[in-house]
């Protein structure tokens, strides 16, 4: 794969969202480094569990079949603090599933996210908050995934649904910038309805998640639109009607599709996300993501006036 290969998406995750680490990695954290290097050395040859983001990257990684092997659409790098050494059993997991991550860069215990630019990554997925900080700080969009095992895929999803990308966002402070939701927080919910409504026509800032969105939506322009797509996108937002037109309008003018849009009104996200079947859900509220992670798995994006030292976090 030459270093000039034109890529649609790049998506960078570490091994501890990419697989279940947490038995290692609560090794070393009470027995130290030595112990946790014997230990993966002793079951190098063991596959690891799926981890989180695994279903979200076997996924995008199926969007390059039908692509030549050196022009593929999409790439998935890994960035790991294992040490090469330790991190041969992560490859050899890799291997073992047949996943196609052919880049990777191991640390040693120093931080993954200076590399994330260099590979050119659209997204980054680590379990890691003060790296997906330093992320989003560096303009690339990056949300906070607790590490866990995967969920067991349900025997009674639909066939076309098993194998379909679904990804679902939330509006304010993810795609959309924050000040809309600054105005709710600060001066209250009439006022953030009236700024809406006089703006309805001007166009929101973009957030953290914009690129990525551009990007998703020029990947799903190579497949045939229709229910069988292989992606499909949701907005899930809070926002209820009349706020719902300055969001419509503002994806006209970026020229961005998105398959679903529910503005929700307040209500729980997680039954709404479960419905769509998202295999990943991203928000800057760490309330909405405890709500949504007990129905899909759900990336914390640390950005915008929810994580500041003086919000709530609602």
């Amino acid at each position: 794969m030459a270093d000039n290969d034109p890529r649609l998406l790049t998506v960078a995750v570490t091994s501890r969202t990419l697989f279940d680490l947490e038995e290692s990695h609560f090794l070393y954290e009470s027995e130290g480094v030595e112990a946790y290097s014997e230990y993966q050395r002793r079951h190098e040859d063991d596959p690891l569990p799926p981890g989180m983001a695994f279903p979200v990257v076997r996924k995008l990684l199926a969007l390059n079949a039908g692509a030549p092997p050196d022009r593929p659409r999409v790439e998935v790098i890994l960035l790991s603090r294992n040490s090469a050494d330790t991190g041969l059993r992560i490859f050899n997991s890799i291997q073992h599933y047949g996943l196609g991550i052919v880049r990777a860069t191991f640390t040693s215990g120093e931080p993954t996210w200076p590399y994330i630019r260099p590979f050119g990554a659209d997204l980054f997925l680590s379990a890691n908050p003060d790296s997906v900080r330093r992320a989003l700080n560096a303009g690339v969009a990056a949300a906070t995934i607790l590490p866990a095992r995967a969920p067991e895929t349900k025997a009674d999803e639909p066939a076309h649904r098993r194998d379909q990308l679904r990804i679902a966002f939330d509006g304010d402070a993810v795609i959309f910038g924050d000040e809309s939701e600054r105005i709710s927080r600060e001066q209250g919910v009439e006022a953030f309805g009236r700024h809406e409504r006089e703006n309805a026509r001007q166009p929101l800032s973009g957030g953290p998640f914009r690129g990525f969105l551009s990007a998703l939506h020029e990947l799903q322009q190579v497949f045939p639109a229709g229910p069988d797509a292989p992606i499909r996108t949701a907005l899930v937002t809070a926002r209820s009607a009349p706020a719902h037109e300055r969001v419509i309008r503002t994806l006209r003018e970026w020229g961005v599709r998105l398959d679903e849009a529910l503005f929700l009104g307040g209500r729980h996200k997680g039954p709404f996300l479960e419905a769509f079947g998202a295999d990943i859900f991203f928000d800057d509220s760490q309330h909405n993501i405890d709500s949504a992670r007990r129905h899909v798995a759900a990336g914390h994006v640390p950005h915008g006036v929810a994580n500041m030292p003086t919000g709530d976090g609602a």
